[in-house]
């Protein structure tokens, strides 16, 4: 019997999940949470094999949840059960230590199917999720062989990089796994490398130098 504990803000969600999962053999659902700080707590008392995590709740997201989860009870899997399949919000599940990430468009086989092989150690990706991080990981320009321009560290130019696709301190913040206070950090230093007064300037910095394609 695999035990699961069910993690989403919305109840209809939480419910609707519960009722699913109780019509199919060999699944339980010991708790459920509205949060991350929930979904934790759930987990240190109920011991389960796998936690289907939402990503966006309040007080604690899912990925901070994921990653306390991870680190503290490392026996329970994370399945990753959210209306966004953006690449911030998958790579950041992925690196907190998510081994499924299905959209909530999902039917229930494949939800049981992601419990069944995450629960057996194997990892469940949907075909989009799939897709995308292909995308991500085929190089689409050469790799920079001369020295960063202005003395930019590989991690400010990371974080220019994206700045220029459009994406906020929280986002930036979520992707690289640290504090938006970091994320600020590095902005005020490029800023001041590049001489740039705004994120537009520094964005057409980063595409005059060709850091950006």
């Amino acid at each position: 019997m695999l035990r699961v504990v069910i993690a989403d803000d919305q109840r209809v969600i939480r419910d609707g999940m519960r009722l699913m999962l109780s019509l199919m053999d060999g699944v339980e659902v010991v708790a459920v949470a509205s949060d991350g700080d929930e979904a934790v707590a759930a987990v240190a008392e109920h011991d389960p094999d796998v936690v289907l995590m939402d990503l966006r709740m309040p007080r604690c997201d899912g990925v901070t949840a994921t990653r306390r989860i991870r680190a503290e009870f490392p026996r329970t899997q994370i399945v990753v059960l959210t209306t966004f399949a953006e690449n911030a919000d998958m790579l950041a599940a992925l690196r907190a230590g998510a081994r499924g990430y299905l959209t909530k468009d999902a039917d229930a086989d494949q939800v049981v199917q992601a419990v069944r092989r995450v629960a057996s150690g194997q990892a469940d990706l949907a075909p989009e999720v799939q897709h995308r991080l292909l995308e991500m990981l085929t190089p689409d320009r050469p790799v920079r062989a001369d020295r960063p321009p202005d003395n930019l560290t590989e991690r400010e130019l990371e974080v220019l990089e994206l700045v220029a696709t459009g994406m906020s301190n929280a986002d930036i913040a979520t992707h690289l796994m640290v504090s938006e206070a970091t994320v600020k950090t590095h902005i005020n230093h490029l800023f001041a490398k590049t001489g740039a007064r705004d994120r537009a300037q520094a964005v057409a910095y980063a595409y005059r130098n060709g850091l950006v394609a």
